[in-house]
């Protein structure tokens, strides 16, 4: 193990940060100056590397005490410091949420999805919303026949959980102009919507969209 102090100056986190600002430092050693010190057989930084490993960056945000403190390297006290760290973010996040478009409605939807209109293959696309139902992220989750083999929950869900969304809304288009959902269509909606209530994350609606039109299939 190779000790914090006994790195050349300049790649110490502290004084890395003096030196070259925040934003020239990895994450893991944005999040070693928030832990301090290290525990027995790791330095601060092995620490941190370990802590991301296993907690993706938005997935640690959402953490509450009890978890964060059991954590090996952190405990009670350093779970305080990184809990007020994690909150200061997510209220200057709410700031720039102001910026978000808001999904109220079916129409809504659709125009954040107006490239499916005119596209002349199929196209599955997910759209990741947050609490107050604006607009997070939104994902091509697969490209060709609309099969359950090929969307897949794990592939749905994976950015829902990376992007703390709250709620999705599935749409695929129909280049051949039918809006009337397939077999395969209500299957796998009704497939994401119960694979969604197991996770807290509610489908809201599951879209078919055509060059003029678009039909809601829940």
């Amino acid at each position: 193990m190779t000790r914090i102090k006994d790195l050349p100056k300049h790649e110490m986190p502290r004084e890395k940060l003096i030196e070259k600002g925040a934003e020239g430092l990895r994450n893991s050693e944005l999040l070693a100056i928030l832990l301090r010190t290290g525990i027995e057989g790791k330095n601060v930084i092995e620490v941190a590397e370990s802590i991301l490993k296993k907690y993706p960056m938005k997935k640690m945000l959402s953490l509450d005490f009890e978890t964060i403190s059991k954590i090996k390297g952190i405990g009670p006290a350093k779970a305080t410091h990184l809990l007020a760290a994690f909150e200061l973010t997510k209220r200057a996040l709410e700031i720039e949420d102001n910026n978000l478009p808001i999904i109220s409605s079916d129409k809504d939807a659709v125009a954040q999805l107006q490239e499916l209109c005119t596209a002349e293959k199929e196209h599955f696309v997910v759209l990741y919303l947050n609490a107050r139902n604006q607009l997070i992220c939104k994902e091509t989750i697969s490209i060709g026949t609309l099969d359950a083999s090929l969307v897949h929950p794990r592939e749905v869900f994976k950015p829902a959980i990376e992007n703390l969304a709250v709620s999705i809304i599935i749409a695929h288009n129909h280049p051949s102009g039918e809006t009337s959902p397939s077999e395969a269509d209500i299957n796998l909606t009704q497939r994401l919507k119960e694979v969604g209530k197991l996770m807290g994350i509610s489908l809201v609606d599951s879209l078919v969209i055509t060059r003029n039109t678009f039909k809601s299939i829940c």
